[in-house]
């Protein structure tokens, strides 16, 4: 135990295992990002056939040649692009609204059935997402005859159960002496929500906007189920039209891909503060 120690505190054993560790976050990284960065590089390079395009690590030139193919490919580009906007943030809204309300009752609130009914929402957490699908497109177009709208694309994703857990778990560390004190200024329980829960809960609500705006902004499967047209297909599905059946105009798909993915870097830049601060929410106790 004692040599141990001894090696453990020696500078050179410290500083080969940082090294090493420093080592294994730099190729975790670059793995990470090399796919972004291939995707913005190959998005500036001109609108060719995939057969005739040279992969290369570093560009030969830069031109916006792929851009202006895209958005002149079809008369729905500028559409795609607005129905993935108001589909996302439609269902960011919905659900920063509603799971932070189903977590205020489920955190603070005392009623019957309770824990039962909170249990059933974690089970239906471990149904895959996949398995859903067959009887949620049947409801959806054969039952309530939604198929192409933007109803259909927003239904399913108003309120997801593992936003309504975050926000619980959130709301649970609220201490309830602050709502005793609330009701006793005569505050009712929407105006504890309003007043009182959403401003203590503004990081949770930044956490569960930028994934469930991630999450619904790159979709692909349903959209794709329940759209026949090209004017209401979302920016994800409609990159599949660059594709066709003896080649694929990879560049111009780049380009599509790289303004899709503005969007969510500009939402996860600014409330980084917010999210990060979620992250660590419950690690440090005292």
């Amino acid at each position: 135990m004692a040599l141990y120690s001894n090696h453990a505190g020696n500078p050179k054993v410290k500083t080969i295992r940082n090294s090493i560790i420093f080592i294994a976050l730099l190729l975790f990284a670059l793995a990470t990002i090399f796919p972004i960065y291939f995707m913005v590089i190959s998005s500036f390079s001109d609108p060719v056939e995939a057969g005739a395009v040279s992969y290369s690590i570093l560009p030969s030139k830069f031109t916006f040649a792929s851009f202006k193919y895209f958005f002149d490919y079809s008369e729905y580009s500028y559409r795609w692009i607005l129905n993935s906007l108001i589909v996302a943030a439609t269902v960011t809204v919905s659900n920063v609204i509603f799971a932070s309300m189903a977590g205020y009752a489920f955190s603070k609130l005392r009623f019957k059935g309770r824990g039962l009914l909170f249990g059933l929402l974690l089970v239906s957490m471990m149904i895959p997402y996949q398995v859903t699908q067959v009887p949620l497109y049947i409801l959806v177009v054969n039952v309530f005859e939604l198929q192409n709208t933007y109803t259909a694309l927003i239904m399913p994703g108003i309120v997801t159960v593992y936003n309504i857990f975050l926000a619980k778990q959130f709301m649970s560390s609220i201490p309830t002496e602050i709502i005793e004190s609330a009701k006793i200024e005569g505050c009712n329980q929407f105006q504890i929500y309003y007043r009182i829960i959403l401003p203590l809960s503004k990081t949770v609500m930044a956490v569960m906007a930028i994934l469930t705006f991630m999450d619904s902004w790159n979709t692909f499967f349903w959209p794709l189920l329940v759209t026949n047209t090209m004017d209401m297909q979302t920016i994800q599905v409609g990159l599949k039209n660059f594709r066709f059946a003896n080649t694929t105009f990879i560049a111009p798909m780049m380009a599509g891909a790289t303004i899709s993915a503005l969007p969510m870097f500009i939402l996860f830049f600014s409330l980084q503060k917010y999210f990060l601060e979620g992250v660590t929410v419950g690690a440090v106790k005292g």
